[in-house]
């Protein structure tokens, strides 16, 4: 099942947890990267900075 990005509050993984409601796609962005794989980290930063740090 998938729901509109804006019907999220919460995200856990194995590397925490976060609150998603009412943030912005940078803060969503901050957020789910913070939670994600230590592998996977240095690539979605660089994803991000050109998506929402031009």
């Amino acid at each position: 099942m998938s729901v509109p990005r804006t019907y999220l509050n919460y995200v856990v993984t194995e590397y925490g947890a976060v609150d998603l409601l009412g943030k912005s796609q940078r803060e969503r962005a901050e957020r789910l990267m913070s939670i994600a794989h230590p592998h996977f980290r240095d690539e979605l930063w660089q994803a991000a900075k050109v998506l929402y740090w031009p």
